[in-house]
């Protein structure tokens, strides 16, 4: 009887440790669950030799997998880094026309595949999150998280208190509604916005419509992590009370929102 259990104990243990592939390549730093999706489904990924589309696939350690030929491993250690990323750097691992990856910037800091968590345009500038733990990445992704990100933006043209009411009524441009948190006029060309959504290019495009042009547009915050005095191109770890800070914010967003 002893031995019995003990083998459906050893099986259950066996079923626990097998995952999702798009979880794996999570956990290996290779991108987000979102982004090893696609992986998956453009046949990038190899498990024991055999090119897997299905993105029901489960694997242990045990399996060898591959992502464009090369050999992936689990990380063993977690990380959470916060760049300042320059203008002229796209938010994507590798860029098909050529274009400096920001990622890049990492490189000689840390020797695991980063990737970033959500996205900064190739001309804006400021905090953006890099991870291996697709966990983080995932919580953090989540619609339900609603994390609050903030922006200074210089324009080329003065900004009026009543763009700053009308944006956190909510601002419909081509059928898409536009609303931000909240609008601050620091200036008459220097505004602080804060976003729980954010929208592709949600803030020039919303500026466009008025026929405001955006100078310069910096992210200095992302819910309870600051920017402070990273220059720009740096990086730094984040602590251990901001990454449980993060996710404690995202938890109370999704209990609210009885996600």
């Amino acid at each position: 009887m002893y031995s019995q259990d003990k083998k459906n104990n050893s099986e259950k243990s066996k079923e626990k440790e097998s995952i999702r592939l798009q979880a794996f390549l999570a956990h290996c730093g290779i991108a987000s669950r979102r982004a090893s999706e696609k992986l998956i489904t453009d046949g990038r990924v190899s498990v024991n030799g055999k090119v897997v589309y299905e993105l029901g696939t489960k694997v242990t350690q045990d399996d060898e997998v591959f992502f464009d030929g090369k050999k992936v491993q689990l990380e063993n250690k977690k990380r959470y880094v916060l760049l300042n990323k320059p203008a002229g750097f796209v938010c994507s691992s590798q860029d098909e026309k050529g274009r400096a990856v920001a990622v890049d910037l990492l490189k000689e800091k840390y020797s695991e595949r980063l990737y970033n968590v959500g996205r900064l345009d190739m001309y804006s500038k400021g905090m953006i999150f890099f991870t291996n733990d697709g966990d983080f990445a995932a919580k953090l992704s989540h619609p339900s998280s609603q994390l609050e990100k903030e922006y200074i933006v210089e324009t080329s043209q003065d900004v009026s208190e009543d763009f700053a009411k009308n944006f956190e009524k909510g601002i419909r441009v081509e059928n898409v509604f536009y609303k931000c948190q909240r609008c601050e006029i620091l200036k008459p060309r220097k505004i602080r916005i804060v976003l729980i959504e954010g929208k592709n290019r949600e803030i020039r495009t919303v500026l466009e419509s008025q026929n405001i042009g955006t100078k310069s547009l910096v992210r200095v915050r992302i819910g309870n992590v600051n920017l402070d005095d990273l220059k720009p191109g740096d990086s730094r770890d984040l602590t251990s009370s901001e990454v449980s800070g993060l996710l404690n914010l995202c938890k109370k967003r999704a209990l609210r929102a009885g996600v």
